[in-house]
Protein backbone atom coordinates (compact mmCIF):
# COMPACT_ATOMS: atom_id res chain seq x y z
CA UNK A 1 0.00 0.00 0.00
CA UNK A 2 1.13 3.51 -0.61
CA UNK A 3 1.90 5.79 2.08
CA UNK A 4 1.77 9.48 2.40
CA UNK A 5 2.79 11.93 4.95
CA UNK A 6 0.78 14.99 4.77
CA UNK A 7 2.36 18.19 7.43
CA UNK A 8 -0.53 20.64 7.51
CA UNK A 9 -3.46 18.51 7.17
CA UNK A 10 -6.20 20.05 9.44
CA UNK A 11 -7.37 22.80 7.30
CA UNK A 12 -7.57 23.78 3.82
CA UNK A 13 -5.22 22.44 0.71
CA UNK A 14 -4.04 20.09 3.45
CA UNK A 15 -7.25 18.85 4.48
CA UNK A 16 -8.06 18.18 0.83
CA UNK A 17 -5.66 16.04 0.27
CA UNK A 18 -5.80 14.01 3.28
CA UNK A 19 -8.84 12.91 2.69
CA UNK A 20 -8.16 12.38 -1.35
CA UNK A 21 -4.98 10.20 -0.58
CA UNK A 22 -7.68 8.54 1.89
CA UNK A 23 -10.57 7.38 0.01
CA UNK A 24 -7.83 6.48 -2.95
CA UNK A 25 -6.74 3.48 0.11
CA UNK A 26 -3.67 4.79 0.71
CA UNK A 27 -2.30 4.67 3.87
CA UNK A 28 -2.63 8.24 5.21
CA UNK A 29 -0.57 10.15 7.80
CA UNK A 30 -1.67 13.59 9.20
CA UNK A 31 -0.27 16.03 11.66
CA UNK A 32 -2.21 17.84 14.18
CA UNK A 33 -0.78 20.53 16.28
CA UNK A 34 -3.70 19.58 18.69
CA UNK A 35 -3.68 16.33 20.80
CA UNK A 36 -7.40 15.40 19.70
CA UNK A 37 -8.29 13.83 16.36
CA UNK A 38 -10.06 16.16 14.28
CA UNK A 39 -13.66 15.32 12.78
CA UNK A 40 -14.79 14.70 9.65
CA UNK A 41 -11.77 13.00 8.46
CA UNK A 42 -11.86 8.96 7.18
CA UNK A 43 -11.16 6.56 9.94
CA UNK A 44 -8.47 5.40 8.25
CA UNK A 45 -5.75 8.56 8.60
CA UNK A 46 -3.15 8.03 10.86
CA UNK A 47 -2.64 11.45 13.35
CA UNK A 48 0.39 12.76 14.29
CA UNK A 49 -0.46 14.98 17.05
CA UNK A 50 1.34 18.02 18.87
CA UNK A 51 3.25 18.78 15.92
CA UNK A 52 3.66 22.95 15.88
CA UNK A 53 6.14 23.80 13.06
CA UNK A 54 7.20 26.69 15.50
CA UNK A 55 9.16 24.05 17.61
CA UNK A 56 12.67 23.41 17.11
CA UNK A 57 12.74 19.71 17.54
CA UNK A 58 9.34 18.94 14.87
CA UNK A 59 11.47 17.06 13.18
CA UNK A 60 12.38 14.77 15.14
CA UNK A 61 8.80 14.63 16.96
CA UNK A 62 6.86 13.63 13.39
CA UNK A 63 9.96 10.67 12.77
CA UNK A 64 8.71 9.44 16.41
CA UNK A 65 5.54 8.95 15.64
CA UNK A 66 6.16 7.17 12.35
CA UNK A 67 8.71 5.09 14.12
CA UNK A 68 6.59 1.91 12.33
CA UNK A 69 5.04 3.49 9.05
CA UNK A 70 8.41 2.68 7.32
CA UNK A 71 9.62 4.44 4.21
CA UNK A 72 7.31 6.76 2.84
CA UNK A 73 6.07 6.82 -0.89
CA UNK A 74 4.77 10.95 -0.49
CA UNK A 75 5.53 13.78 1.52
CA UNK A 76 3.27 17.26 1.06
CA UNK A 77 4.02 20.16 3.17
CA UNK A 78 1.49 22.49 2.67
CA UNK A 79 0.97 24.17 6.54
CA UNK A 80 1.45 28.25 6.10
CA UNK A 81 0.45 31.07 7.60
CA UNK A 82 -0.72 34.40 6.21
CA UNK A 83 -0.65 37.84 8.17
CA UNK A 84 -0.85 40.87 6.07
CA UNK A 85 0.95 43.45 6.43
CA UNK A 86 1.45 46.88 4.88
CA UNK A 87 4.32 49.97 5.09
CA UNK A 88 2.19 52.74 6.67
CA UNK A 89 1.05 50.39 9.23
CA UNK A 90 4.46 48.48 9.85
CA UNK A 91 5.48 45.01 9.99
CA UNK A 92 5.34 42.77 13.05
CA UNK A 93 7.80 41.44 14.17
CA UNK A 94 6.57 38.18 16.03
CA UNK A 95 3.67 37.20 12.49
CA UNK A 96 7.19 37.73 10.33
CA UNK A 97 9.17 34.70 12.62
CA UNK A 98 5.80 32.49 12.64
CA UNK A 99 5.76 33.07 9.29
CA UNK A 100 9.40 32.74 7.97
CA UNK A 101 9.36 29.96 10.31
CA UNK A 102 5.97 28.09 9.12
CA UNK A 103 7.14 28.06 5.46
CA UNK A 104 10.29 27.76 5.21
CA UNK A 105 12.58 27.05 8.21
CA UNK A 106 10.75 23.91 9.73
CA UNK A 107 10.12 21.72 6.29
CA UNK A 108 13.88 21.90 5.82
CA UNK A 109 14.24 20.23 9.50
CA UNK A 110 11.24 17.95 8.45
CA UNK A 111 12.84 17.08 5.15
CA UNK A 112 16.33 15.85 6.80
CA UNK A 113 15.09 14.20 9.92
CA UNK A 114 12.82 12.21 7.70
CA UNK A 115 15.72 11.60 5.12
CA UNK A 116 18.18 10.55 8.07
CA UNK A 117 15.50 8.54 9.63
CA UNK A 118 15.62 6.35 6.50
CA UNK A 119 11.88 7.21 5.67
CA UNK A 120 12.92 8.68 2.46
CA UNK A 121 14.13 5.89 -0.12
CA UNK A 122 14.93 5.82 -3.89
CA UNK A 123 11.47 6.77 -5.60
CA UNK A 124 9.91 9.18 -2.94
CA UNK A 125 8.25 12.32 -3.62
CA UNK A 126 8.37 15.59 -1.62
CA UNK A 127 5.84 18.40 -2.77
CA UNK A 128 6.78 21.79 -0.64
CA UNK A 129 3.25 23.70 -1.09
CA UNK A 130 4.75 27.54 -2.15
CA UNK A 131 3.35 30.38 -4.25
CA UNK A 132 3.00 32.11 -6.92
CA UNK A 133 3.94 34.90 -4.26
CA UNK A 134 7.49 33.82 -3.95
CA UNK A 135 8.47 34.55 -7.48
CA UNK A 136 10.53 37.45 -7.10
CA UNK A 137 10.13 37.53 -11.36
CA UNK A 138 6.52 37.75 -11.29
CA UNK A 139 6.28 40.35 -8.73
CA UNK A 140 5.65 43.79 -10.86
CA UNK A 141 3.61 45.34 -8.66
CA UNK A 142 2.81 44.59 -4.80
CA UNK A 143 2.06 46.09 -1.92
CA UNK A 144 2.99 45.03 1.86
CA UNK A 145 2.99 41.42 2.76
CA UNK A 146 6.69 41.22 2.78
CA UNK A 147 7.00 38.05 5.23
CA UNK A 148 4.44 35.95 3.14
CA UNK A 149 5.87 36.70 0.16
CA UNK A 150 9.36 36.56 1.40
CA UNK A 151 8.59 33.69 3.12
CA UNK A 152 7.74 31.84 0.16
CA UNK A 153 10.55 32.94 -1.99
CA UNK A 154 12.87 31.06 0.95
CA UNK A 155 10.67 27.73 0.37
CA UNK A 156 11.69 28.00 -3.25
CA UNK A 157 15.21 28.33 -2.45
CA UNK A 158 14.71 25.34 0.65
CA UNK A 159 13.66 23.11 -1.82
CA UNK A 160 16.64 23.66 -4.65
CA UNK A 161 18.81 23.35 -2.78
CA UNK A 162 16.95 19.92 -1.09
CA UNK A 163 16.87 18.58 -4.33
CA UNK A 164 20.61 18.54 -4.67
CA UNK A 165 21.19 16.95 -1.26
CA UNK A 166 18.47 14.19 -1.96
CA UNK A 167 19.05 13.69 -5.97
CA UNK A 168 21.76 10.86 -5.25
CA UNK A 169 19.39 9.21 -3.09
CA UNK A 170 16.88 9.95 -6.06
CA UNK A 171 14.35 11.60 -4.15
CA UNK A 172 12.38 14.05 -5.84
CA UNK A 173 11.83 17.53 -4.52
CA UNK A 174 8.74 19.22 -6.19
CA UNK A 175 7.71 23.32 -5.32
CA UNK A 176 4.72 24.38 -6.60
CA UNK A 177 2.00 26.78 -6.57
CA UNK A 178 -1.15 24.89 -5.53
CA UNK A 179 -3.69 27.64 -7.19
CA UNK A 180 -5.08 30.75 -5.64
CA UNK A 181 -7.93 28.88 -3.57
CA UNK A 182 -11.28 29.70 -1.63
CA UNK A 183 -10.23 29.16 1.80
CA UNK A 184 -10.53 30.56 5.15
CA UNK A 185 -7.02 31.98 4.94
CA UNK A 186 -7.70 33.38 1.72
CA UNK A 187 -10.77 35.47 3.27
CA UNK A 188 -9.35 36.01 6.27
CA UNK A 189 -6.75 38.68 4.58
CA UNK A 190 -9.59 39.77 2.43
CA UNK A 191 -8.32 38.31 -0.55
CA UNK A 192 -12.37 36.48 -1.33
CA UNK A 193 -13.25 39.67 -3.04
CA UNK A 194 -10.12 38.57 -5.50
CA UNK A 195 -11.95 34.91 -5.77
CA UNK A 196 -14.01 35.23 -9.19
CA UNK A 197 -11.54 37.83 -10.98
CA UNK A 198 -8.76 35.17 -10.34
CA UNK A 199 -10.77 32.25 -11.11
CA UNK A 200 -9.86 30.67 -7.38
CA UNK A 201 -10.87 27.10 -6.95
CA UNK A 202 -12.06 25.01 -4.04
CA UNK A 203 -9.14 23.40 -1.99
CA UNK A 204 -10.94 19.58 -3.21
CA UNK A 205 -10.01 20.82 -6.84
CA UNK A 206 -6.35 21.84 -5.72
CA UNK A 207 -5.69 18.99 -4.23
CA UNK A 208 -7.10 16.72 -7.21
CA UNK A 209 -3.84 18.40 -9.14
CA UNK A 210 -1.45 18.20 -6.52
CA UNK A 211 -2.26 14.25 -6.78
CA UNK A 212 -2.07 14.31 -10.45
CA UNK A 213 0.88 16.14 -10.31
CA UNK A 214 2.63 13.82 -8.19
CA UNK A 215 1.34 10.97 -9.75
CA UNK A 216 3.41 11.66 -12.85
CA UNK A 217 6.55 13.40 -11.26
CA UNK A 218 10.11 12.05 -11.62
CA UNK A 219 13.85 13.00 -10.94
CA UNK A 220 13.83 15.15 -13.96
CA UNK A 221 11.25 17.86 -12.54
CA UNK A 222 13.52 17.62 -8.87
CA UNK A 223 14.24 21.59 -7.74
CA UNK A 224 11.81 22.93 -10.28
CA UNK A 225 9.22 25.53 -9.17
CA UNK A 226 5.83 24.65 -11.14
CA UNK A 227 1.80 25.72 -11.49
CA UNK A 228 0.33 22.21 -12.01
CA UNK A 229 -2.79 24.46 -13.03
CA UNK A 230 -1.13 26.39 -14.92
CA UNK A 231 -1.31 30.62 -15.23
CA UNK A 232 -4.63 31.22 -15.03
CA UNK A 233 -4.48 32.29 -11.46
CA UNK A 234 -1.50 33.93 -11.98
CA UNK A 235 -2.39 37.80 -12.48
CA UNK A 236 0.60 39.02 -13.27
CA UNK A 237 1.48 35.26 -15.66
CA UNK A 238 1.05 37.39 -19.57
CA UNK A 239 2.88 40.31 -18.21
CA UNK A 240 5.58 38.68 -17.55
CA UNK A 241 5.87 35.48 -19.55
CA UNK A 242 4.00 35.99 -22.74
CA UNK A 243 0.66 34.83 -23.99
CA UNK A 244 -0.39 30.87 -24.48
CA UNK A 245 1.31 29.49 -21.62
CA UNK A 246 0.83 25.85 -20.75
CA UNK A 247 -0.71 23.78 -18.21
CA UNK A 248 0.93 22.69 -16.23
CA UNK A 249 3.72 25.54 -16.01
CA UNK A 250 7.36 26.28 -15.01
CA UNK A 251 6.94 29.40 -12.73
CA UNK A 252 10.31 31.60 -12.76
CA UNK A 253 12.52 32.34 -9.58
Amino acid sequence: MSSVLVVGATRGLGASITKHYAEKGWSVYGTARSKNHPDGFPNSVKWLPDVDLMNSDVGETIVSSLKESGPLDLVVITAGIFKTESFEDGPNWNDEVRMYTTSSIAPVFIIHRLSHAGLLRKGSKVVLVSSEAGSVALRTEAEGNYAHHASKAALNMAGRLLAFDLKEKEVVVSIIHPGFMRTEMTRGVGFDQYWDQFHAVKPDEAAKSLADWADQLDISKTGQFWAPRGPKDIGTAEAVLGSDLPTPLELPW
